[in-house]
């Protein structure tokens, strides 16, 4: 086991090996360092965004509070992308699904412009997501 939980954060965008040890740890492990591993989505062109992403999508439904913080933001457009890319289909959150229809419906300018507002359309539209 690890001593410091933070040991868990990726160094960089090309650590694999700190990323699939997520997988050893419960949500209750790493409870501390999710916004850090959420930092990790911002680009899922990183190498370490995807074994960060299979991690988070296995606890999902244990960090609504986490998600809604990036989706309500006006700091990273392209972060909220990732996000409704990698966790709307999957969520059961009642509010984090109607954040994403706020973003489909009533998208702010930098969301437009950034496309958030498309992805999150394409979600909303998807005849299997209720």
């Amino acid at each position: 086991m690890i001593e410091n939980i933070k040991d868990l954060i990726p160094k960089n965008k090309g650590d694999l090996s700190t990323a699939e040890k997520l997988t050893n740890y419960s949500y209750d492990d790493v409870k501390e360092i999710i916004p850090n591993l959420l930092e990790w989505l911002q680009d899922f062109n990183w190498p370490v965004a995807k074994p960060v992403s299979e991690y988070l999508e296995s606890i999902n439904d244990k960090i609504t509070t986490d998600l809604l913080s990036i989706l309500r933001s006006n700091e990273d457009e392209v972060w909220k992308y990732w996000i409704i890319t990698i966790f709307g289909p999957i969520t059961q959150s009642p509010i984090i699904k109607n954040e994403i229809i706020r973003i489909a419906t009533s998208p702010t300018k930098n969301e437009m412009i950034q496309e958030v507002d498309e992805v999150a359309k394409g979600m909303v539209n998807d005849r299997n997501w209720k």
